[in-house]
């Protein structure tokens, strides 16, 4: 027999008891969490996480994506105690909802799909942003590998970077031995590789962004 219990009731369960543990009564520690002092608990469980992904069992990612959802529903638990611009787990969840649909016309429109849905996705995004270079939103704080990969992914996407094509010999495991070996190489040489990433990474920014105020130049 199926479980008669709708899909999510639980997340309102969670939502409850993090609101007994904020309000008054409850626990202290939570009480004087602010959404500063939860960043470290919100970086530690997206890592562990990806441990669980990429080492783990299926007991212990439940764990962790246990532990991920607790830091969004706390932190939208201290952002409805906000004296001038409050909002709860609803306006959240409403807005993520709200944000997949407008980017799926395909699914939730009558969009035919487009050959290149990432394009597609790319186009609307910049469209709700209004930003002013495709490498707005790009976080600061990613590790240098995954800021540069992101760099590199908006720019290829948009012509402002030439695409790379794969050695036909290049797998995840020979990637990873190449990598090493650089890091090897910048400790032999007393370098921090994740500074000459970033480094190299502002450098292609900064080029990229000043072809991109040529282009708009051009076209005015």
């Amino acid at each position: 027999m199926s479980d008669p219990t709708p899909a999510g009731s639980r997340l309102l369960d969670l939502v409850a008891v993090m609101d007994r543990l904020r309000s008054p009564g409850g626990c202290p520690w939570d009480a004087r969490q602010t959404h500063a002092s939860l960043l470290r608990y919100l970086l530690e469980e997206s890592y562990e996480v990806v441990d669980a992904v990429e080492s783990g069992t299926r007991e212990e990612l439940r764990e962790e994506l246990g532990d991920l959802l607790l830091q969004v529903v706390f932190h939208a638990r201290v952002a409805q105690e906000d004296a001038e611009e409050p909002f709860g787990i609803d306006d959240v969840a409403d807005a993520i909802v709200t944000k997949l649909e407008r980017r799926h016309p395909h699914v939730f429109a009558d969009e035919v799909a487009a050959e290149d849905l990432q394009g597609r996705w790319d186009a609307i995004k910049a469209t709700e942003k209004r930003r002013e270079s495709v490498l707005d939103g790009v976080p600061l704080q990613l590790p240098a590998l995954a800021r540069a990969d992101k760099v590199l992914g908006r720019l290829q996407r948009t012509g402002l970077a030439e695409p790379v094509a794969a050695p036909p010999e290049l797998d995840e495991d020979a990637l990873g031995r190449r990598l090493l070996d650089l890091v090897a190489q910048a400790h032999a040489a007393g370098l921090d590789p994740e500074a000459a990433l970033r480094t190299a990474t502002r450098r292609l920014e900064g080029a990229a962004r000043a072809a991109e105020s040529a282009r708009g130049a051009a076209g005015r």
